[in-house]
């Protein structure tokens, strides 16, 4: 009985989690559809493209051939792959060297021009569409409010996390917008050559975020970049008997609680037994003083080793797809080993699950992508790209270690598209037009 009920929370707590996680992607992909849906509904706006570093190789024209198309696309996908490999190289090489500061300053930096420029720009597309009365410096006075407060929402801990995870989901719809006024062939092309991108510079071992990714777990520090955190899911059974045991409670108090230095959750010895039990009783009146600094580490002892009970079974019911996994020594002894903390769809140092904001963009891409052909396009990529998303935390909870979210996620969604544009939509169409279908 305790053991199903036991196997009925983890489920129930594995749902939640993905609810955390895929609930800020649908709603990103949601407003880039509705922004889609507003804005592009016109043949003046739906013929209209952007001009940067995705199309500097070729610039698609609506008179050039399929293959013309192609290839031109094939050759903005790879010049845009190599820029952003050496960015992120770069990246590897500042993180390296300790310039911090500086990738923070210049990620504020960025997250404002996008929330001040891009966002500054469709929102003027939007007062135009809806003729909203507004003057220019009340406009621009909210507008850099606006910015700012974002970048200050991103960037400092302070800020509460529901603004923090807004403004991250506003600046991924802001991009996602952006790069569907990309030419058609184009954005196809880079959304298939980022997901190969993001599966080799995840997993391969010379892969760039694979390196940055080692070089912040060596160091236990967290990369400066726009990463989406999810809070880890938390019984609420066992809450109460949690409070005031952190997660990380044995790294921080191993080498001054436990005998020996150890550190490690297996490690209270019988001598934190003993220590225990000659609290619990007086010292003999022959035996020396006992020292305060003595006193003070047998009372961490005697807290540490009285919640450690209740811990050890809240574990088994705290954020299931970020558990602490246990390895069976040779002696067949349950040995408990704390996850890694990983950056992009991975494990925090928090215990929280990460998404990088890039994945959120072209999630959007795609389905907004789509919502320029119909909605029952749409629909079907939209469940892809979440089908996708549910396979990779999946192997993330198998492999316990950072993966690429992009990959399955796009392919699916790519797939999804071709096969309802070009096959499920000429089914439907027929089927309505014999009355076999309504």
């Amino acid at each position: 009985m305790d053991e199903n009920r036991k196997r009925s929370s983890i489920l129930e707590t594995v749902g939640e989690e993905m609810v955390r996680i895929i609930t800020p992607v649908s709603i990103c992909m949601f407003l880039v559809v509705l922004l889609v849906s507003i804005l592009n509904n016109d043949s003046s706006s739906s013929q209209a493209s952007i001009s940067s570093i995705a199309t500097i190789a070729y610039n698609e024209d609506t008179s050039d051939s399929d293959w013309a198309k192609f290839k031109g696309a094939l050759l903005n996908s790879l010049v845009f792959v190599a820029m952003i490999t050496i960015a992120t190289f770069l990246l590897v090489l500042m993180f390296y060297f300790r310039f911090t500061k500086f990738l923070k300053y210049y990620m504020g930096f960025s997250a404002f021009m996008v929330l001040g420029f891009m966002g500054g720009d469709i929102t003027l597309l939007l007062v135009k569409k809806f003729r909203i009365p507004i003057d220019s410096i009340t406009f621009l006075f909210v507008l850099f409010n606006f910015s700012v407060v974002g970048v200050m929402a991103v960037f400092m801990s302070n800020m509460a996390i529901l603004i923090t995870q807004g403004y991250l989901v506003v600046i991924g719809m802001f991009v996602a917008y952006w790069f569907t006024m990309l030419p058609e062939w184009t954005t196809w092309a880079l959304l298939i050559a980022l997901a190969f991108y993001d599966l080799a510079a995840v997993l391969l071992p010379g892969g760039p975020l694979r390196l940055l990714l080692e070089l912040a777990i060596s160091r236990d520090e967290d990369i400066p970049a726009l990463v989406y955190e999810a809070r880890p899911v938390i019984n609420h059974h066992e809450s109460a008997a949690r409070q005031g045991v952190p997660r990380r409670l044995w790294k921080e108090t191993g080498n001054s609680s436990t005998v020996g230095g150890s550190g490690e959750v297996g490690s209270t010895s019988d001598e934190n037994s003993n220590a225990v039990v000659n609290m619990g009783s007086p010292p003999n009146p022959g035996s020396e003083t006992l020292s305060s600094d003595t006193v003070n580490r047998m009372e961490t002892r005697l807290v540490i080793s009285e919640e450690a009970m209740v811990s050890e079974r809240a574990n088994e019911l705290v954020a299931p797809l970020i558990d602490r996994q246990l390895q069976r020594t040779g002696q067949g002894e349950d040995v408990a080993t704390e996850s890694t903390p990983f950056e992009g769809i991975g494990l925090g140092s928090s215990g929280a699950i990460k998404l990088g904001l890039g994945d959120f963009i072209f999630y959007s891409v795609l389905v907004g992508r789509a919502a320029m052909y119909d909605f029952m396009t749409v629909y079907a990529c939209y469940l892809a790209i979440i089908a996708g998303l549910g396979v990779t935390l999946m192997l993330l909870a198998l492999y316990r270690k950072a993966l690429p979210a992009l990959p399955v996620s796009i392919l699916l969604g790519v797939l999804f598209y071709v096969l309802t544009r070009f096959f499920l939509e000429a089914f439907v169409v027929e089927c309505s037009v014999n009355l076999l279908m309504f």
